[in-house]
């Protein structure tokens, strides 16, 4: 790539782009001034060779601007996030981890099993990585401490106690059967649980207990005392490491033969909850302190950070940000040489480098709510931490590997004839009922795990063939733009496989992913063996009349199986969710006085018939364009559906 013109780059914080000759985002950086920056890429020498290798296939550069250099750094991680350029080092994550949140300002909360932490004033408790596990604990919560377990609506609509107030489950705030005091002396005892402080609990059980006892109170010393045992069997599996108790998450590294893995655990109230591991093939230890810097600026953008984040050592990204022509630039380790200023292009001396740590910690903060310190190892205690992570990590570097020492995808490639693994796969599958209500669903994976955040589904016009659905929706995914997958798996066989290659070539574009079919295979009449149990499916790839030759319950063949069934459940559930909204946008229009536009937000805002005539006066007022006149009339005809 020809240097740019020092001229048309901005001297303000932001973030630059490198883009291949296929427009394709190779490769996302952040700068305190961009000017700076970008021309450090262009020195004669003392370029690492992976820096070398990007400027080799980068052809063209973009700009964004930003306010501050904070604001540059959560752009960069977002648009790391969304395009996964070749040469960062990418968080390949599908996960969100559950959470359990109480809104504490409710008079009476309720425990959720959540996937995402928002900023609305509640308390949230984790993470788990296991959902199984942390529906167990949800459970054991609710057999010890009665709290509600409906939604707030249905609290709202109900006209007696459910069955868990039978079952002594429940204390019934929907019949007023408990005070808000009361009830929040529940409450404050699970988050006492969640909180990690289970021995101060504990003890305050047991005591209340044995007075209930002395007191001849025995039904409400027997309820005590099961409280005691669900709480022993909630934190009996948590190792205590932190003496004092405390918050933080730790971070592992350990370097395998062909990548690098990293662990992480999580701290909660001084014991181990949870952890985590993650793998990077092809990156080796000198690219570590680009995988810490990157890591936690990616991890936390979507996971609340703790107060407290332990590193195995401080990076030097996270020691010193520069961006003057420095012996060493972001796309490789850094070293302590880096701390030395130098000077600019022009001669003179940068201004005052900013700390990358304190940056980043203030951004971490801004998403806890509060301050987040990064740390390195101080004692005993901190080193343990790291030494379970990194045990974590080896564990996660040899469960990657298969028997013959190669990653699913690497098998994957070379049995496709790929260049290289396909870390992005995308699968379509279009889904219809005698031609109405026709979806298609896109499947991505990334890492060989599904990014069900990168799911899509595209409405398209009735037609009744597949074909002809699938020629358009090509052009609805190219007008989508990247990132573009390395391999695009179509259910079905080599018609619709034709059928995409041709309208790529149509637009133009052809070559610009790999293409792939997977149909089932043929009983001895020639038609789809749809049995259960069936692993003969069939591969088919451009310029080939015969399917590959996969053998039968191999793992690539059931790895791409894999990547269909999902595509295939959530083409069909959302085309099911547009077949039940015609059903029911159909019967709502029956009623005089409701048309398309009401009936779509209806269906929009409560799904179901049941939930539209068990919304109150509030609730339909609340809608775009309904006032309390005609929101009374739709109560009345509402009642009116059967």
């Amino acid at each position: 790539m020809q240097k740019p013109d020092p001229s048309t780059i901005p001297l303000t914080p932001g973030v630059y782009l490198y883009k291949d000759s296929r427009g394709r985002i190779i490769y996302v950086g952040k700068a305190r001034i961009l000017r700076r920056r970008v021309l450090s890429y262009f020195r004669p020498e003392g370029l690492p060779a992976k820096t070398r290798a990007m400027l080799a296939h980068a052809v063209s550069l973009d700009y964004l601007s930003t306010t501050t250099e904070k604001e540059a750094l959560l752009l960069e991680a977002s648009l790391i996030k969304k395009h996964r350029p070749h040469y960062n080092i990418v968080l390949r994550d599908d996960k969100q981890y559950v959470l359990f949140r109480l809104n504490l300002k409710h008079p009476f909360p309720r425990l959720e099993i959540v996937r995402r932490a928002r900023r609305d004033g509640a308390r949230y408790f984790g993470p788990f990585t296991s959902a199984l596990s942390a529906r167990e604990t949800w459970k054991l919560i609710h057999r010890a401490f009665a709290l509600r377990r409906c939604s707030d609506r249905a609290m709202k609509n109900r006209v007696r106690p459910c069955l868990y107030h039978h079952m002594g489950q429940c204390p019934a705030p929907c019949m007023e059967l408990i005070t808000p005091a009361a009830y929040h002396e529940a409450v404050h005892k699970v988050c006492e649980l969640l909180q990690g402080r289970a021995e101060s609990l504990l003890c305050g059980l047991r005591e209340e207990m044995e007075r209930a006892a002395a007191e001849l109170e025995f039904e409400k010393a027997a309820t005590l005392r099961d409280q005691i045992r669900a709480v022993e069997r909630t934190v009996e599996r948590q190792a205590a490491v932190l003496p004092g108790g405390g918050d933080m998450d730790a971070v592992g590294l350990f370097p395998a033969d062909k990548g690098l893995a990293l662990g992480i655990v999580f701290v909660r109230g001084g014991a181990v909850t949870d952890g985590r591991a993650f793998y990077w093939p092809g990156l080796t230890f000198e690219d570590a302190p680009e995988l810490l810097s990157s890591f936690v600026s990616q991890y936390y953008s979507q996971a609340t950070p703790p107060p407290r984040v332990l590193l195995p050592w401080l990076p030097p990204e996270l020691e010193w940000e520069g961006d003057g022509t420095e012996e060493a630039e972001s796309l490789a380790p850094e070293t302590p040489a880096r701390a030395a200023h130098t000077p600019t292009e022009e001669g003179a001396v940068p201004e005052e480098a900013t700390d990358g740590k304190a940056l980043l910690e203030q951004a971490l903060a801004d998403r806890r709510g509060g301050p987040v310190r990064i740390v390195a190892p101080q004692n005993a205690a901190d080193n343990q931490l790291i030494d379970l992570a990194q045990a974590n990590a080896r564990e996660e570097a040899r469960r990657r590997k298969s028997q013959d020492g190669q990653s699913i995808l690497e098998r994957l490639a070379k049995a496709l004839h790929l260049a290289a693994p396909p870390q992005r796969i995308e699968c379509v599958d279009v889904s219809h009922t005698g031609g109405r209500q026709t979806r298609v669903g896109l499947v991505v994976f990334t890492d060989g795990q599904p990014s069900r955040p990168d799911y899509r589904t595209y409405a398209m016009p009735d037609s009744g063939d597949d074909y002809a659905t699938l020629h358009a929706w090509v052009a609805r995914r190219l007008e989508s733009g990247p990132p573009w997958p390395d391999l695009l798996l179509i259910d079905g066989g080599r018609g619709q496989l034709a059928v995409v290659e041709r309208a790529l070539a149509e637009a133009g574009q052809t070559g610009l992913f790999r293409l792939a079919a997977i149909a089932k295979a043929r009983d001895e009449r020639g038609q789809a063996d749809r049995r259960a149990g069936n692993v003969a499916d069939r591969i088919f790839v451009p310029g080939r009349a015969n399917p590959l030759p996969l053998r039968e319950g191999g793992p690539e063949l059931l790895f791409l199986q894999n990547v269909r069934d999902a595509t295939h459940r959530f083409a069909i559930g959302r085309h099911r969710r547009a077949r039940q909204g015609a059903a029911l946008s159909g019967e709502l229009m029956c009623l005089p006085g409701i048309g398309p536009a009401t009936a779509r937000l209806l269906w929009e805002k409560f799904g179901s018939v049941e939930a539209m005539r068990a919304a109150g006066l509030e609730e339909l007022r609340a809608l775009p364009g309904i006032g309390p006149a005609k929101a009374a009339l739709l109560k009345e005809k509402l009642g009116k559906l059967s």
